[in-house]
């Protein structure tokens, strides 16, 4: 048995929707990052809540709406977001680089640290994650430092370490995304 025109013509119709779906989500994406450019964060959150309404599963608006959290400064709910996204996702190594630069930003050092190692596990090339563990590590350096100055005699060589790791940690401060 032959198929039919109308048979054919819908199996042609197929990828070309598949292709204008794809279009779409992809314009979703731009949208969101469109609007995080402009300094429209909350828009930008309304749209990528509207995009994953369609589609829950979406790994790359559901990590984009992490983004627009961290942007907004809502960082308890940007760590339930992407530590929810390791859960789901335990591969990525996008959202543990993102739940370190949470972590750092409240002074959860030694957890960013192991965020980032996760990160690192998952993806061994991933410069920003690797970048970022240095910046951790200068920091608990100056923890340590900084501690060490406060209860003891000064040490000149001690406060010019000191000095010039708060040097590097102001040139270059932890990134996420």
């Amino acid at each position: 048995m032959s198929p039919t025109l109308s048979t054919i013509a819908r199996l042609a119709a197929g990828p070309a929707l598949l292709c204008l779906a794809a279009a779409a989500f992809a314009d979703d994406a731009a949208e969101v990052r469109a609007l995080l450019a402009r300094g429209e964060a909350s828009a930008a959150l309304q749209r990528v809540e509207l995009a994953l309404a369609a589609r829950p599963r979406d790994v790359a608006l559901r990590f984009l709406q992490g983004v627009v959290l961290l942007d907004l400064q809502r960082d308890e709910a940007a760590l339930a977001h992407f530590t929810a996204m390791t859960q789901d996702y335990p591969e990525l190594p996008d959202p543990f680089n993102n739940i370190a630069l949470l972590h750092a930003r409240a002074g959860r050092l030694e957890m960013a640290r192991q965020a980032l190692e996760a990160a690192l596990r998952n993806d061994p090339g991933h410069r920003t994650a690797r970048s970022n563990l240095g910046e951790v590590h200068l920091m608990l350096a100056a923890q340590a430092w900084e501690l060490a100055s406060a209860t003891g005699p000064v040490d000149v060589a001690l406060l010019r370490r000191l000095e010039g790791v708060r040097a590097l940690l102001a040139a270059a401060p932890v990134a996420g995304r």
